[in-house]
């Protein structure tokens, strides 16, 4: 079912509380490394047990979908994050999703259960590295042997007792290449990114002005940030994703670094309509595409 709506992998797991990801989740908030996303303090006991979210879970199914695109749309000096070319993971995904859970109550019968893409305290790496799909590299984020790390991950949680997929071996070894290619040492430990230095964070999640500290170390990112999955050995094995709606607007490709710095608000409700740029919105992405202007 999982393949024949696109997905590249599946991998179940019990749905059964998270021990070890909830002391490590505790000293993540404990150390402020979620800066000012203070919504990530909520809920705590609903992000380690998937019982809390839906009563009676038995199962976590967690899927993985391709967003890796044919060419990067970075030649103005103004980059964005690869997941944002085209339209917003969260409606694309979820239509997938509720079609199969559609699917799994016309095969088996009466089963409850919910959808979730990014849209929940969930924490989706954890579940999917838990299902076997993957590992959680050095820069916390899941990869897969066969195809690289640039995936969405998503989740059905289930009253359904499936057996479950055993966890996959970590394949970083002594590899650091993900940590001496931030700009802003933002990988402060294995698994362990400090957001507040994270071009991601600083693009997207900041509403505040992008500390000077940061001048000349954005590299050209305007919203999110793909340096570490791009130096990232694994990702030599990745495939340009089969989505057409994660193509890219036409005149995306055509912005040169005056268009960025130009940009008016109906041009970029005209590009990013349904992007997931919409997120940061417009008078952040000015302010984003203009401090990173002035690097050297």
């Amino acid at each position: 079912m999982a393949a024949d709506l696109g997905f590249d992998f599946c991998g179940v797991s019990k749905a059964e509380q998270l021990t070890e990801d909830a002391v490590h989740l505790e000293s993540w908030l404990q150390k402020g490394y979620h800066g000012k996303m203070k919504w990530m303090e909520n809920h705590f006991e609903k992000r380690i047990d998937p019982t809390k979210l839906v009563p009676g879970a038995k199962s976590v199914i967690s899927l993985l979908y391709n967003y890796s695109p044919e060419e990067n749309f970075d030649k103005a000096g103004v980059k964005i994050s690869k997941y944002a070319y085209g339209q917003d993971y969260h409606f694309v995904i979820k239509d997938k999703m509720k079609t199969f859970m559609t699917r799994i109550a016309n095969d088996i019968g009466d089963v409850d259960g919910r959808v979730f893409v990014d849209s929940a305290p969930v924490l989706d790496r954890a579940w999917a590295a838990r299902g076997g799909v993957g590992w959680i590299g050095k820069h916390s984020l899941l990869i897969t042997k066969k195809k690289g790390s640039f995936y969405f991950i998503a989740e059905l949680i289930l009253d359904l007792d499936l057996v479950a997929d055993g966890p996959t071996t970590d394949h970083c070894g002594t590899c650091t290449a993900c940590i001496d290619a931030c700009p802003t040492d933002a990988i402060v430990a294995d698994k362990v990114v400090d957001s507040t230095k994270c071009i991601s964070y600083l693009t997207i999640e900041l509403r505040d002005q992008i500390p000077n500290y940061f001048k000349d170390k954005m590299e050209g990112w305007a919203f999110g940030c793909d340096i570490c999955q791009d130096v990232c050995p694994w990702n030599k094995f990745k495939a340009p994703h089969a989505q057409d709606k994660f193509n890219p607007h036409p005149d995306l490709g055509q912005l040169q670094k005056n268009d960025w710095q130009e940009l008016t608000e109906e041009i970029f409700k005209d590009i990013f309509k349904k992007s997931a740029v919409k997120r940061a919105g417009y008078i952040k992405l000015k302010e984003n595409v203009a401090f990173v202007s002035r690097e050297k």
